[in-house]
C-alpha cells in the first residue's frame, strides 16, 4: 500500500526517480530573509512547508542565510521558495547564482511579500512578475478564478471570499505572466488596479518556471486547508515535466 501511495504522488506531481534516487530525496529551499518589513506569518509558513514535506515527498530546508545562494548549492533544490522575503537580500554574486539556477531549469515559488523584494534587480522583476506598490488595511474580498483547470485554484472556481492584505502592484509583467486569480476591487476598499488586479499567476521564464501568489499575510493563513491546496497546486504545476 505504501508503494502505491508513492507511485500515485509521483504521477500527480510528475516526479521521476533518475539515477536510482528516490523521489523522497528531492529537496526544497524555503528562504525567508527580510531586509525590510518582517511578516509575523513567516514562522507559520515554515511550519506549513515542514508539515507538508512528507506528503509532497521532499526534504524541506528553511533558511535566512543568503550565503546558500551559490551555483553548487542551489542545484540540489527542486524548488526555491521566497516566503515573505523583503528588501535587497542577495548580493551581485548571489543574484547571478540564482539566475543560473533558474536558467538550468529551476523552479521558483513566491509568496506574498516576495513581490516586496529586490527592486533594483530587473531580472527578478520578470521572474516574480510584479513589484509591490501599496496596500489598504486587511479585509475580506472576492477573488475571481480565471483558469478553472489550474490545480492551484480549480477547487475555488468560480470565486472565493477570503481575508487578506491585498497588494497593489507596479511593474507588472503583463505580457509574460498567466493569471489564475484576480482580486475583485468592487468587493473591498483601497484597490488601485480596477480594470485588472492580478493576485496569483505563473509563467515559464529564462529556462525555468515561476509561480507567485499574493496570499499569505496572516499567520493563520498557513494553517488553512484551502491555502495549503493552493500551494500544493502551485507546486504541482511547477513540477510538471
Amino acid at each position: 500500500m505504501k508503494n502505491l501511495i508513492v507511485i500515485v504522488l509521483m504521477a500527480a506531481f510528475g516526479w521521476q526517480c533518475a539515477g536510482g534516487h528516490s523521489a523522497k530525496q528531492a529537496k526544497m529551499l524555503v528562504f525567508s530573509k527580510t531586509k525590510g518589513f518582517r511578516h509575523a506569518s513567516i514562522a507559520q509558513g515554515k511550519k506549513m512547508f515542514l508539515e507538508m514535506a512528507p506528503e509532497l515527498g521532499v526534504v524541506v530546508d528553511t533558511s535566512e542565510d543568503a550565503s546558500l545562494f551559490t551555483a553548487n548549492n542551489l542545484k540540489q533544490y527542486k524548488t526555491v521558495v521566497f516566503l515573505n522575503t523583503t528588501g535587497n537580500m542577495l548580493d551581485d554574486a548571489q543574484q547571478l547564482a540564482f539566475e543560473k539556477y533558474i536558467q538550468s531549469g529551476g523552479r521558483f515559488l513566491g509568496i506574498h511579500a516576495a513581490a516586496d523584494t529586490e527592486y533594483d534587480w530587473p531580472w527578478y522583476n520578470k521572474l516574480v512578475g510584479a513589484y509591490f506598490e501599496s496596500h489598504p488595511k486587511p479585509q475580506k474580498l472576492d477573488y475571481i478564478v480565471t483558469d478553472a483547470k489550474h490545480p492551484a485554484v480549480s477547487f475555488w472556481y468560480p470565486k472565493v471570499n477570503r481575508l487578506e492584505e491585498i497588494y497593489n502592484y507596479k511593474s507588472v509583467q503583463r505580457d509574460i505572466i498567466k493569471v489564475v486569480l484576480l482580486a475583485d476591487e468592487k468587493t473591498y476598499q483601497g484597490g488601485k488596479m480596477p480594470d485588472w488586479h492580478p493576485a496569483a499567476w505563473y509563467h515559464e521564464y529564462d529556462g525555468g518556471r515561476a509561480f507567485y501568489t499574493a496570499l499569505g499575510h496572516h499567520p493563520e493563513t498557513f494553517a488553512d486547508a484551502d491555502f495549503r491546496k493552493h500551494i500544493k497546486g502551485a507546486l504541482q504545476w511547477l513540477w510538471q515535466r
